[in-house]
Order: structure tokens, then sequence, then C-alpha cells
């Protein structure tokens, strides 16, 4: 009997099932929690995806917080402003860095991680050139270094878009460590660009295409304040590149406007909200304010704000991972307790440790107090980001227990597209801390502005105690 010739068809499904799944492919069959499908495929693909999605999301904050570290040097060049003025230009990136977060929350899971990443990469291009030729000319007005400002916080929404798709990747049980990873080494951002700004504007990197040198008056030398915007740019241009050839779109993320915005009839959205504005709120707000507080608190004792400011956002980054990582061990809500405790008590070491009349204050106590902070914050930024998806998961089959696979699977992906929008929200809202937190410096005695704080923490643990940690509570995570 003769043996018969094998049909084509299994190997034309496998090659089409590669070219699904290929650098710059848009994907349709996605399924993370299918283990032989997470081990033979999902898993290499989440991952291209994350660590292009990293760096692109670094830069992004490194845009939004370029002023942190710029306005530093801004009156040793001649350009004269009061410190109230420095603190507002400091605050306004937070400003439209929040407000566009909302936008991009809900645009970004229907263009896709691949297009939106690009896109959201590249326009940041025209605010890092903008910001380079004013800084040329210290007789740019004030009105237009607002301007500036205010374009160079969109490079905080990216965070929003880039933290709702990427959670798609992934299984719920490394959602926490994957979001921690994103988000973490994203915030890393903040520290790079606290670190680099001030070692490249001390001389012409860059060559002539830079423009040529300020000077210093205080230090008596040339510097080249606008290295450390020109410096950005073609790392923005290969990031978007790299973005659009090799991350992939997902259309299980895709979700209209229409369905995305039940998550403002959900209680849960508003309560881990209010959790997200202590925890990440405070990192960044502390990360803008922080440079300018030691130069006027410690400066004339000898301490240099760009000796120094970068150390803080750097641990709190690294911490966020950390926080993501022990929160999929020992669950969000605890991690997210430790966080509030340990951050309260932290600012009342700072609180003490600032001058007060008749006293210089003691900088190493104010500036282990603020790492300490910051650390803490890390710690929350991963572990709310954690408890979301696991919130509105437990919440969904819950509903659709005893109902049959096609009502548990549409919980699922119901589940998947409210926890984005959740966790995109959250780090809109959140990141006018940004902008509150450097403007209540400016507007109050920084001590008032600490206590504020602490008392803000206490009432995000009362939140996070009865809802998510106490025995018993409604959502435990």
């Amino acid at each position: 009997m003769p043996i018969p010739t094998p049909t084509p068809t299994p190997r034309a499904a496998r090659s089409h099932r590669a070219e699904t799944y290929k650098p710059g492919a848009t994907i349709g069959d996605w399924r993370p929690e299918d283990e032989g499908f997470w081990q033979s495929t999902g898993r290499r693909v989440a991952q291209r995806n994350l660590w292009i999605s990293i760096p692109a999301l670094m830069l992004a904050f490194v845009v939004w917080q370029v002023w942190s570290v710029t306005v530093v040097k801004l009156n040793d060049v001649g350009f004269g402003f009061s410190p109230s003025q420095l603190f507002w230009l400091t605050a306004i990136p937070g400003i439209t860095g929040g407000t566009f977060r909302i936008l991009y929350t809900f645009i970004g899971p229907n263009f896709g991680e691949r297009k939106f990443t690009a896109f959201s990469t590249i326009v940041l291009v025209l605010p890092m050139l903008w910001l380079g030729f004013a800084l040329e000319d210290p007789g740019t007005p004030y009105w237009e270094l607002v301007l500036i400002a205010a374009v160079c916080g969109i490079g905080g929404a990216n965070f929003a878009s880039s933290m709702a798709n990427i959670g798609f990747f992934f299984p719920k049980r490394e959602k926490g460590s994957a979001n921690g990873l994103n988000g973490g080494l994203g915030n890393l951002g903040v520290s790079v660009v606290q670190l680099v700004a001030p070692l490249v504007v001390t001389a012409a990197v860059l060559g002539a295409p830079a423009g040529g040198p300020q000077h210093d008056a205080k230090e008596n030398t040339d510097i080249w304040l606008q290295n450390g915007a020109f410096l950005w740019v073609p790392l923005l241009v290969i990031m978007a590149l790299l973005a659009w050839f090799l991350m992939n779109d997902l259309k299980v993320a895709a979700a209209p406007f229409s369905q995305q915005k039940i998550i403002f009839r959900r209680k849960h959205n508003w309560l881990m909200t209010w959790l997200y504005v202590g925890t990440f709120g405070s990192f960044i707000g502390f990360a803008a304010g922080l440079p300018l507080l030691i130069k006027n608190n410690f400066e004339a004792q000898g301490y240099q704000a760009t000796t120094y400011a970068w150390i803080g956002p750097f641990i709190g980054a690294l911490m966020r991972w950390a926080g993501g990582w022990l929160s999929d061990r020992m669950g969000g809500a605890r991690v997210t307790l430790l966080s509030f405790v340990g951050m309260a008590a932290s600012l009342v070491v700072v609180v003490f440790a600032l001058p007060h009349a008749g006293d210089q204050g003691n900088f190493w106590a104010f500036f282990i107090g603020f790492l300490a902070a910051f650390a803490f914050s890390g710690l929350g930024n991963g572990s709310t980001f954690r408890q979301i998806p696991v919130i509105f998961r437990e919440q969904h089959m819950r509903e659709a227990e005893g109902k049959g696979p096609e009502a548990q699977a549409a919980a699922m992906k119901q589940s998947e597209m409210e926890a984005g929008a959740v966790t995109g929200f959250s780090s809109a809202i959140a990141a006018y801390g940004f902008f509150f937190i450097p403007a209540m410096f400016a507007a109050m005695a920084v001590t008032h502005a600490l206590w504020l704080f602490i008392g803000f923490y206490a009432t995000c643990l009362a939140v996070c105690w009865w809802f998510y940690a106490r025995k018993g509570a409604e959502a435990p995570s």
C-alpha cells in the first residue's frame, strides 16, 4: 500500500504562526495564561517587547524631569529668576504630564504598544530641541521657558500607555515583576538625567553643532547648559525606530473609550488611585523638588544639588521592581502598608533635619531621610500596580463563577481591559504630584508641606488596611 504524501498544511500553519509573532506584527491570538503557549511562544515575545519598552520609557522620564536639574544652573549663567519662579519651572511639567496621561491611557491601547511607543517617543525630540536652543540665550523670556517646560511634560504621559499595554503581555503570576521592571527601570530616567546632565554641560562634548558656551559666574568657568537637552535627541530617534520595527501590537489590548469608561463607576479605581497618588505622586514630586531643596537649604554649607539629588530617584526606581517582585510573593496590600509607614517615618526625620531659626540643620539626616522616603515610595509603586490587576481579576472571575468557560473567558478579558485602564488613569492622577509638591514647596514653609504629606499617608494607610489588607477585607490583594 503506497505511503500517502504528507500535506503541507501543518508547515503552513507553523509558518503562519511564526509570521504572527515576529517583530513588527500585530498579534491577534495571545494567551499568556496558557502554559504551553507561554513557554513555546509567549515568553519570548513578551520579553522582547518589555526590553524595548523600558529604555523608551526611561527616555520619556528624562524629558519629563530635565527641568528639575536645569533650573539649578539657570541663574548661574545669567537668567536671574526668583526661587519661586524656579520652583514653578520645575512644577509645570507635572500639569501637562498628568493631563496627557489621562489622554494616553485611553487612546494608547487602541493604537497598539508598537505604534504608540514609537509615536510618543519621537514627538519628544521637539521639546528637547526647543529647550536646547532657548538655553543658549540667557535673554530668553520667562514665558517662553514656561511653555517649554509645559511641552516637556508630555514625556511624563508615556508612562500611562506603556504600563497599561505591557501588562497585557504577561500572565498573572508575572505581572508584578514585569510592571515593576517596566515602571522601575523606566523611572530610572529621573536619576539618569539628574546624574548625566550636570556632567555633559561641563564640556563641549557635543561639538560645534550644539552651540557655544555660557559663563558660569558662580564657578567662574564656561559651561554648555544646552547639552543637557541636545544629548537626548539622537537617543530618542533611535528608540522610536527600535519600537517601530521590533515591538508588537496586541489586538486583545485594544478597547474603545466607550468600554473603558466603565472604570469611573468602579469603586476600586478611585481607591487605588488614592493610594497611587501617595506612592508615585510622592516619588515624582520629591524627585522634582529635591534639587532645589538642597540648593536653597544646604548649598551654603558646601553641599551641591547635582552631586546628591539623583541618588534618591535611583533608589526609588530600583525599589519599584523590588515592590512588584515582593508583592508577587507576599501580597501587594501588605507591601503597600509597609511603604506608607516607611514614608511617614522618613519624612518625620526630614522635618527635624531641616534648618530652623538659628539652626543650620543636619544635611546627612535630611538626605538619608529623603533616601528612605524614595525607597519606600518605590516599594509602594510596585505593590500598588500589582494590586490593581489582582483586584479586578478576582472581582470579575467571582461574578463569572459557575457560568461556563465562555463567561469566564469574557470575564478575564474584561478584567484585563479594566485593569489596564485603571493602571493608566491612576498613574495620570498621581503624576500631578510632580506639580503639587514643588508648588507647595514654593507656596509655603517646607516643613508645613511635609507634615501635610505625613497626614495624607495616614489616610492611605487606613484605606489600604480596610479594603485590601485586613482579615475579611473586601478585595484582598
